[in-house]
């Protein structure tokens, strides 16, 4: 089963969710795809045992067949082509990799090479199988390295996607194909506003979802108000709680140190497997 773990809102407690509901299952498997800035191993304090480089493919121009025609740039929706007088300029942050130039060029003269994105960890926490994607600094895209890090899912076991915060394409990348997705938030306004986006995603993409609103006791009802009316199951309430947050400072999942939390969102997954949610499927 694969469970991924998104909010909206960036700060609302993903990470703290789904670092304490892996630690509540047993032979799980954990992907941080938040390459951008993972940070769930601060809490999982996995043993990295291996580590692997990830590139992707951009265009190189042989100038010895090349004469300067502009196709392959008037063909590159995102721009990262542009042809001047006896150059080609390649962008290589803005190149997809999708291979449309190398298809339009009447000469055959556009070949491929690798350029390094970022780079995927791989370790483990005692019966919880870790990898973590990190991001190399300065790079516009973090979808490829999500999907190189997707690919190592291993579907016999459990696995925990956590995923970035917002709603744009990492996001999309990161819950497509899950068979549930648990949306964190937080009872303000700016969460329920971010919770609304979230919701629109997984029903655009047909993933059946539930909300656990963390910091509960903050703010108002109108997140919990909003799951109502619109039938959305609310999983769980992680109250705003001196405790959880003292925890939290020291880098210390609050399943370790307060009695009841691992039955929870045992719990939690149990809901989860028996169909809780929407399935919009």
């Amino acid at each position: 089963m694969i469970i991924s773990v998104a909010s909206g809102k960036g700060g609302t407690g993903k990470t703290t969710v789904a670092v304490n509901l892996a630690l509540s299952i047993d032979n799980v498997q954990y992907l941080d795809c938040d390459v951008e800035e993972p940070n769930a191993n601060i809490f999982l304090k996995a043993e990295i045992t291996e580590r692997e480089d990830v590139t992707v493919e951009i265009p190189e121009i042989n100038y010895d067949r090349c004469d300067f025609c502009g196709k392959c740039a008037d063909f590159c929706a995102y721009n990262a082509l542009a042809v001047v007088p006896s150059k080609v300029l390649v962008f290589p942050e803005l190149c997809h990799s999708c291979g449309g130039c190398e298809l339009v060029c009447p000469r055959d003269a556009i070949k491929w090479k690798k350029r390094p994105i970022g780079k995927i960890e791989h370790g483990s926490s005692g019966s919880t199988d870790f990898y973590q994607g990190i991001l190399n600094v300065g790079e516009a895209t973090a979808t490829p390295l999500i999907k190189a890090l997707k690919r190592r899912m291993d579907k016999d076991r459990i696995v925990v996607l956590d995923a970035p915060p917002g709603t744009a394409c990492p996001v999309m990348e990161t819950v497509e194909g899950s068979d549930y997705c648990i949306l964190v938030t937080e009872p303000t306004p700016f969460g329920l506003h971010d919770l609304k986006l979230a919701v629109e995603v997984m029903k655009h993409l047909s993933i059946p979802f539930g909300v656990v609103i963390n910091r509960d006791g903050i703010g108002d009802d109108r997140v919990e108000q909003f799951c109502n009316s619109n039938r959305i199951s609310v999983l769980m309430k992680i109250p705003h709680d001196k405790r959880i947050s003292t925890l939290y400072s020291r880098g210390v999942p609050f399943v370790k140190e307060l009695s009841g939390w691992r039955e929870r969102f045992r719990k939690l997954l149990l809901s989860i497997e028996e169909g809780v949610g929407n399935d919009f499927r």
